[in-house]
């Protein structure tokens, strides 16, 4: 196996079963990159509506499958967020990764914490009910746009500033990296990549995976980097390898109930 070129990637508010989803982009970014753990960090789904997957994202979390083979090497970590509580845990168990509500871990003689942020952010904690309704207007909006999707990309930069989710969730975090003795701290929930660093603790967003230009977080000796995912020649399209690949949930669930599981058909392949 050859050396990770990162300690750490992280991505997070990939909403699968949204429109906006750039499944397919993510499985390429986990292919053409090399890791020693791998932290999902919350909403990776949009709702709990299994209904609303594609193709694309039943080949994301097969690739999840692929990864935690422990063969491999790799720490899979779910992160659970609020679009994706409840069924974290469930989609955890068949795909072979541990969930937490917040993750630490050291490196470089550091101490990191990884919390999705929607704990900071007033208004969902509050309003349950008002925001799981938002989303399905939100999802159904999708739906009816033709496929650029630029009333829905606006409607989710405009509750972003509205909220004033950015600045909330980093003074969240921050606090609550001073209280867990924490170096670091990492969120999603935004959807705005950012860094911060306040009285010598850092703070980082890795975005989101529903925009035109999705971000993610790489830690290494160097330190943390926040990336733009930019498609490159040299990237594989998931749909050439039918072969290797769960198209559906029925080939996902099957594999989750195979004698030796752990022998997983390798997504480099």
């Amino acid at each position: 196996m050859a050396t990770p070129s990162c300690d750490t990637l992280i991505i997070s508010d990939l909403h699968l079963g949204s429109e906006l989803s750039r499944a397919r982009d993510a499985v390429r970014l986990l292919k053409r990159e090399s890791f020693h753990r791998l932290i999902l960090l919350g909403d990776i789904f949009a709702d709990l509506n299994f209904g609303r997957l594609k193709k694309d994202h039943w080949q994301f979390l097969s690739t999840i499958r692929k990864l935690s083979n422990p063969k491999r090497g790799i720490e899979v970590v779910w992160v659970e967020g609020n679009h994706d509580r409840g069924l974290a845990e469930m989609m955890a168990h068949l795909m072979g990764v541990r969930v937490y509500h917040e993750y630490k871990w050291e490196f470089a003689g550091m101490k990191h914490l990884a919390v999705h942020g929607h704990q900071f952010d007033g208004f969902v904690v509050n309003n349950v009910s008002i925001t799981s309704f938002g989303q399905w207007i939100y999802l159904f909006i999708q739906k009816l746009e033709p496929s650029r999707k630029y009333l829905s990309k606006w409607l989710d930069r405009l509750n972003t500033a509205w909220l004033r989710l950015s600045p909330k969730v980093c003074a969240g975090a921050l606090a609550h990296a001073r209280l867990r003795n924490a170096q670091r701290v990492f969120c999603g929930h935004t959807h705005h990549a950012m860094s911060e660093t306040k009285n010598g603790i850092a703070y980082y967003n890795s975005g989101c995976w529903t925009t035109d230009i999705p971000t993610y977080i790489t830690i290494d000796g160097e330190g943390v980097h926040i990336h733009e995912y930019i498609q490159r020649s040299d990237d594989r399209d998931p749909g050439e390898e039918r072969g290797t690949v769960a198209a559906d949930p029925a080939d996902l669930f099957g594999e989750a109930g195979l004698p030796g599981d752990t022998e997983y058909e390798d997504i480099y392949s």
